[in-house]
């Protein structure tokens, strides 16, 4: 109810009250009513995964639109409905060797709905009988930072004896872009400011076959001076003992404790370093690695920590030093 501004005889406002409870077709009571569309979704895309699924993809609403849900057409039919956080879906149960036709519109909290935005289109493959055999894995994939959002991700093609339909990137293990046959590379965006990420890329045939991975590539976002402190452990030192390594580092702000630190040497993952509850150093963090490698060794090292989101952060400065006897 909005605030009274002048002075109101009492039986005015018990009548405005009565009728704020009581009449069915007020439905806020004195409140501006939301009656404005979210923005229709950008980026849409759609990629035939096998001769019965279609890959739809868009760009995840900016947070101003207020958007709680996506609706994903058909040739004008309403074939899914999504939360907010998805931004992907496989269409399945499809005509092998058919155009498609895919719309998506955007949801707000006052149920308002977008406009649809420009279809995406795809055709489907023909079906292959009796087709068991999957694609090789993608034999190389490399990878950029091109931003802090943004990563540039390419692989060979494979091979298969049916066709390649598409390639399916993975990051965790989790599916997060489908590209074309025809495609070697892509821009995955919306991604985190001065984090480590680690992706795959499997080839899919007409069969709904995938391949095994192909080779991981890693890949940190430059921190991003807008979006506050950095993720990398600060002020990175390594002191060398006979037989030890004394490191030290200071924890990111994250917001959270850290509890949790990879350690590498020479660009390999060689251990992970994990306190305790109780235990969690609050600033300056120590760690003693004892080593068996013989005095003169080359080493160098890095440190990232696990962000609060399960995700890797930027690795720390890295430092040279020679194993002591």
């Amino acid at each position: 109810m909005r605030p009274i501004t002048a002075p109101r005889r009492a039986g005015a406002v018990l009548s405005a009250l009565v009728l704020c409870l009581f009449a069915p077709a007020l439905t806020a009571c004195g409140a501006d009513e939301d009656t404005t569309p979210p923005h229709a979704p950008g980026g849409l895309t759609a990629r035939a995964g096998s001769a019965t699924s279609v890959h739809v993809m868009w760009e995840r609403a900016a947070p101003a639109d207020g958007v709680t849900g996506y609706q994903v057409f058909q040739d004008g039919r309403l074939v899914r409905e999504l939360p907010a956080e998805k931004t992907m879906v496989d269409v399945t149960g499809l005509t092998p060797q058919t155009a498609y036709a895919f719309t998506v519109r955007a949801r707000d909290a006052a149920g308002n709905h977008s406009a649809p935005g420009p279809a995406a289109r795809a055709t489907t493959p023909a079906a292959r009988a009796e087709d068991h055999l999957p694609p090789t894995a993608p034999p190389a994939t490399t990878g950029r930072a091109e931003g802090p959002r943004a990563v540039r991700l390419s692989w060979s093609p494979a091979t298969d004896d049916t066709g390649v339909t598409a390639y399916d990137v993975y990051q965790g293990g989790v599916r997060i872009h489908t590209a074309g046959a025809a495609e070697s590379s892509t821009t995955l965006t919306g991604l985190q400011p001065g984090t480590a990420y680690s992706f795959t890329v499997r080839a899919r045939d007409g069969s709904d076959n995938s391949s095994p991975d192909g080779p991981a590539v890693a890949v940190t976002t430059p921190a991003d001076p807008a979006q506050g402190p950095g993720t990398a452990p600060g002020a990175f030192t390594a002191a060398v003992s006979p037989g030890t390594v004394d490191l030290g580092w200071t924890a990111p702000d994250t917001g959270h404790e850290t509890s949790e630190y990879q350690l590498y040497v020479d660009d390999r993952a060689v251990t992970v370093i994990q306190f305790g509850a109780g235990a969690v150093p609050r600033g300056r963090a120590s760690y003693r690695l004892t080593t068996t490698e013989p005095s003169g060794t080359v080493w160098t090292l890095k440190l990232r920590a696990r962000l609060p989101d399960g995700n890797w952060g930027a690795f720390s400065e890295e430092r040279r030093i020679t194993l002591a006897g």
